[in-house]
């Protein structure tokens, strides 16, 4: 029942907004939202160009499967807390200009302790062009009564240890990995493998459009 409402507004919201996003709150405001480029507790150390407000946006579509998967996630006991979802592309493009200033390494010790800034690019952890820029693709973990399940490492944490299914991450953790998969992935996500964190809507309504829509 929920799903068919969360359907039915989604409709009548296209019917009555042409944009091809919506806040997530909007969609369904069971889901935890701690906006991470909004601030400063991120590996810049600093809020990101484009991040007007602390509201994760995505497609309607997205926002509809995201919404699904909080209504697994609630079964089984847990909620979905989201860091990041779609990204505008003058964020990004802030992200490629702190890459090439290899002397501000503010955050390093928290974020990329073991590789170094110089590498970042052709390490695949910063890109000129981000699939969240194409809406569909949210950034997320799990809680249980309001606190963060172990992951094993942080968000947004650039190393090895972060890729999803690395065996150095045993236990607790890897449970935990899993089982955020396995919900995701039954309401249509597909994971990439380098960040257990990061899901994209497999058919995603804009797969080659980077948007650059101010979040606000």
């Amino acid at each position: 029942m929920k799903i068919l409402a969360t359907c039915f507004a989604l409709l009548f919201a296209g019917c009555m907004n042409d944009s091809p996003l919506v806040r997530l709150s909007e969609v369904d405001n069971s889901i935890g939202q701690d906006v991470k480029y909004f601030g400063s507790d991120n590996f810049m150390g600093r809020p990101i160009t484009g991040y007007h407000v602390a509201q994760v946006m995505l497609t309607h579509k997205a926002a509809a499967a995201l919404s699904s998967a909080q209504e697994a996630a609630l079964a089984q006991g847990y909620s979905i807390l989201v860091y990041d979802g779609y990204r505008p592309q003058s964020a990004v493009d802030h992200f490629v200009r702190w890459g090439a200033d290899l002397a501000d390494t503010l955050n390093k010790a928290a974020f990329y302790p073991e590789v170094p800034k110089s590498e970042l690019f052709d390490r695949g952890y910063i890109a000129a062009k981000s699939g969240h820029s194409r809406g569909s693709t949210a950034d997320l973990t799990l809680m249980h009564q309001g606190v963060p399940l172990d992951m094993g490492t942080p968000y947004d944490f650039f190393g090895e240890l972060s890729h999803t299914e690395n065996p150095a991450i045993t236990g607790e953790a890897m449970e935990n990995r899993m089982i955020l998969k396995s919900i995701m992935v039954d309401a249509g996500f597909q994971n990439y493998v380098n960040e257990w964190w990061h899901y994209t809507l497999i058919e995603e309504p804009y797969p080659d459009t980077f948007f650059d829509i101010p979040i606000e």
